[in-house]
């Protein structure tokens, strides 16, 4: 990793203050939950779609293809979004641009209910996609960036805790409305079908986001880069007392040397076209995440019980019980991420994961096709459900919060909205590569194909994580 600390005097940790006591962590805990909030709207936008898929295959009449674009069409704005989004927080600042997503939240939410059409409706994701991949990359940032670093793992883990908890409520939100109405495609309330309002509740938590971010700070790292002094000091003081204050700004600044604007090629090494190290470290990261296949739980979900014979209403509950499950596993890591650090809890959860995936080839290869050509699992159904959920568990302990915790700490501050930009590019286009291909390969090959495709990748995250990925717990950002 990149070190662009040029006083060895300044090696402590990253905001590891002389006096702990004058942290105002009451207020540092609000500010993360705040920018959070971007997190959980990740997660309820990106989970809502899966009990939709039945009533988008009725009203729009599209095939597997088609419906497969529908669903992933979202990913193709999340990556614009995340590749955006670090550039446009170095130029406008990380608060103005979690605005702006949250504006986008709200936009996506009202129209990709009212859609008529799937161009109209993938238009509507698309505005969605950009709010996702903006939020992505900005929340981990945002708030490693005002974090302490003895606590800053622990903190920007509430990310994906958050991501979790949308998800939860999304699957939640869906399952209670089939109840109510019976199913997805049925009408509710106001003469509009149930997956419709499926995304018209995620307008609560949109404006919620809108109104809470008013109350938090801009980055005080942001501020540093356009040298606004007086407003960063302050900033730090309402974080860490007034003692600490001003030696953490002249630390800020030291890491940014000339402060000249980063350009892509300041992530190229010098007089070269090699990627820096910490660059192909963050693009592994940020691809293994989805290679591994967790969206295909999270976005297809509701198809895949019921593609091994689990009824619509049973699917959504099954949903709700991975929920409460990646939750546990969340909190597990936000307990010990910073004390254990950041590859153990990978290591962990990749062989984890390639061990569970592993037990769902074996379970879907021993199921058979009934006369309508669905599969039927038999006694295999329950260990296939339990590998299922053990999957999201490791994933959950490991690679769900803990790629972006990495992501938000490893870059130098000079280049840390870039380095983000492309990380996120690079994980939003795989996330759409892997959510486009799962209906074509559920089509062709079956459900033990793609999950080998899966088991393959969760393997190759072992031998990454062994050899390529370093420990950056409790090391100041201005050091890493």
């Amino acid at each position: 990793m990149e070190n662009t600390a040029t006083d060895p005097t300044h090696s402590g940790a990253s905001l590891q203050l002389e006096n702990n006591e004058s942290e105002n962590l009451l207020r540092i805990f609000f500010i993360a939950c705040v920018a959070a909030i971007g997190g959980f709207l990740f997660g309820f936008d990106s989970g809502v779609i899966n009990g939709t898929v039945d009533g988008l295959k009725g009203a729009f009449n599209s095939d597997s293809v088609v419906t497969g674009f529908n669903v992933a069409s979202m990913l193709l704005g999340c990556a614009i979004g995340a590749l955006i989004a670090g550039k446009s927080a170095d130029l406008f600042g990380r608060k103005k641009v979690l605005l702006a997503t949250a504006v986008l939240f709200i936009i996506s939410a009202w129209g990709s209910g009212i859609a008529n059409s799937s161009g109209e409706f993938i238009v509507y994701r698309l505005i969605g996609g950009l709010a996702v991949g903006a939020a992505s990359i900005l929340t981990p940032a945002y708030i490693s960036e005002i974090a302490p670093a003895r606590l800053r793992g622990m903190l920007t883990s509430i990310q994906q805790i958050a991501i979790i908890l949308g998800l939860f409520c999304s699957f939640l939100s869906n399952y209670s409305l089939v109840q109510i109405s019976g199913h997805s495609t049925e009408v509710l309330w106001s003469g509009f079908d149930t997956w419709r309002w499926m995304f018209w509740i995620e307008l609560i938590p949109a404006i919620f986001f809108l109104l809470t971010l008013l109350f938090i700070p801009e980055s005080p790292r942001y501020l540093a880069m356009k040298n606004r002094q007086q407003e960063g000091i302050k900033t730090l003081s309402q974080l860490f007392g007034t003692k600490n204050a001003l030696s953490m700004w002249d630390e800020i600044k030291l890491s940014l040397g000339n402060n000249e604007k980063a350009k892509l090629t300041n992530l190229l090494q010098a007089n070269t076209l090699k990627l820096k190290p910490v660059m192909y470290v963050a693009i592994g990261l940020a691809i293994l995440q989805q290679l591994v296949g967790i969206n295909v739980v999270f976005y297809y979900g509701a198809v895949l019980w019921q593609a091994v014979g689990f009824s619509e209403s049973d699917a959504l509950l099954i949903n709700i019980i991975s929920g409460v499950i990646s939750l546990l596993a969340c909190f597990i890591t936000l307990s010990l991420i910073d004390k254990l650090g950041r590859k153990p809890f990978l290591l962990i959860g990749s062989i984890g994961m390639t061990l569970s995936l592993i037990g769902l080839v074996v379970s879907f290869s021993n199921g058979s096709l009934d006369p309508q050509g669905q599969l039927q699992l038999g006694d295999w159904g329950l260990i296939a459900l339990v590998q299922a959920n053990l999957y999201v568990f490791f994933f959950n302990l490991s690679w769900g919060p803990v790629m972006w915790v990495m992501l938000g700490e490893i870059f130098p501050n000079k280049i840390r909205g870039l380095g983000l930009g492309v990380a996120g590019l690079a994980q939003w286009l795989a996330n759409f590569l892997v959510t486009m291909t799962f209906p074509i390969l559920l089509t062709g090959g079956g459900l033990a194909l793609a999950y080998s495709l899966y088991a393959f990748f969760a393997f190759v995250s072992v031998l990454f994580v062994i050899y390529l990925v370093k420990e950056t717990k409790g090391t100041k950002l201005e050091n890493v």
